[in-house]
């Protein structure tokens, strides 16, 4: 079949690009083509189709934003606004459903979260128009995000975000939105976890990223402490410092790979001043992180964050809340120890299944400070943890949970005679 993946962006390293490649992936080896289509996206995503106003950050449609979220009602001349770019979005998702004769569309995350509300409504009603089988990938849903829980646009929420329509089949990352949605919408779904490439070993380090540490000024007994994640408040990011801090050791360098991202500065500078102020080396490394090898304008190494992994000594992922873990799938793909604060997907849909790791509860206790010392000196131990940890995640999220679980929700979307037609 023809398969189309629809989202506001299908490029960088954000946790939805990166599940919707790896769906992609899966689904062409089952024999299926596949096509893409968002505001942004990547090169080597092809063929595919460019909307500019899909994307959250077209300027229309952060103005749409900006008056919807934190107000509680919402001016007539915005909803005029919303329904104009709708009908344009509207046709544009027409014309990439014929343009590759589309058997099945998947949108990804845009009937989830409302970074895009004229986009939602608009695939929305091109679903309810034609009837076209659609697997809807939920990653992370309004009602889990407190900036959106203040809006003018309860009404599109219901709506769209998601719809509930026969033609729909819905997959979630986790069992609390599986619950939630069904709670919240009366929506059935399936539960479809992040997975990785477990049958493949994590690639060797090689001449291009040997000198990593060097690059990031660490000495050679430096302890390589990686905080994996973007800079928004519910990484949790705080507590990786009050570790760092506790464990009053100099050689001890907080390396935090990613920028702030579309959520603002005020954490970043925030963090930054916490770390300055607790005498916590802190280095913020986004300007030589990126998804691709390359130099930047002074001639300096760019890396990828597969570059780095290997080099560092414990990873931190003290989040708040997840829709899932990617970051804590990848530190177990690269064998490292990880220290991580059980917010509820992970007490609920990994920890039952074994993993090793230092958890915390909310906050950093002198039992999880010398858990990690334990951990740091202890070679051996850290093997153990890395082996069993590979080996659970090999069996729960690789790449043949997804493939299995994919070719289940495919085979009822074969196209029948009844189903609508684009006119």
């Amino acid at each position: 079949m023809n398969l189309g993946f629809i989202s506001t962006r299908l490029a960088g390293s954000d946790g939805v690009t990166l599940e919707t490649i790896k769906w992609a992936e899966v689904c062409r080896k089952l024999g299926h083509q596949v096509f893409f289509c968002a505001g942004q996206v990547a090169p080597e995503l092809q063929p595919q189709r460019v909307i500019p106003e899909a994307h959250f950050t077209h300027p229309n449609i952060a103005a749409i934003q900006t008056a919807c979220f934190g107000v509680r009602t919402r001016r007539p001349e915005v909803t005029e606004q919303i329904h104009e770019i709708r009908q344009r979005l509207k046709v544009a998702l027409r014309e990439f459903i014929t343009q590759f004769q589309l058997d099945v569309v998947i949108p990804q995350n845009i009937l989830t979260i409302p970074m895009n509300l004229p986009l939602g409504l608009a695939l929305t009603e091109v679903l309810a128009e034609t009837g076209i089988h659609t697997i809807a990938h939920h990653h992370d849903f309004y009602w889990e995000r407190q900036r959106f829980m203040v809006n003018g646009v309860g009404d599109i929420l219901d709506a769209a975000f998601p719809p509930n329509l026969p033609n729909i089949k819905h997959v979630v990352i986790n069992s609390v939105a599986r619950r939630d949605l069904a709670q919240r919408k009366g929506v059935p779904s399936s539960l479809i976890p992040n997975v990785f490439d477990f049958e493949n070993p994590p690639p060797a380090v090689d001449e291009y990223s040997q000198d990593i540490r060097e690059q990031l000024g660490l000495q050679p007994d430096d302890i390589f402490v990686l905080q994996p994640t973007r800079i928004v408040a519910r990484k949790g990011v705080e507590h990786a410092i009050e570790l760092v801090r506790r464990l009053r050791d100099p050689r001890v360098k907080l390396v935090v790979s990613h920028s702030a991202g579309d959520e603002g500065l005020s954490y970043y500078q925030w963090l930054r001043d916490l770390a300055q102020a607790e005498g916590v080396d802190m280095r913020f490394v986004a300007n030589r992180v990126n998804e691709t090898r390359q130099f930047d304008e002074h001639g300096r190494k760019i890396y990828t964050l597969w570059d780095i992994y290997p080099h560092a000594d414990l990873i931190t992922y003290p989040s708040l809340y997840e829709g899932f873990g990617n970051a804590f799938l990848e530190a177990v793909y690269f064998h490292k120890p990880i220290v991580v604060n059980r917010y509820s997907v992970y007490m609920l849909d990994i920890e039952p299944l074994g993993f090793e790791t230092v958890t915390m509860d909310g906050y950093v206790t002198d039992e999880v400070v010398e858990q990690v010392r334990q951990v740091l000196r202890d070679e051996a131990r850290r093997k153990r943890m890395a082996e069993r940890n590979y080996a659970i995640a090999r069996q729960h999220f690789s790449l043949t949970v997804l493939r299995r679980r994919l070719r289940n929700l495919l085979a009822t979307a074969e196209p029948t005679p009844d189903d609508g037609e684009l006119v």
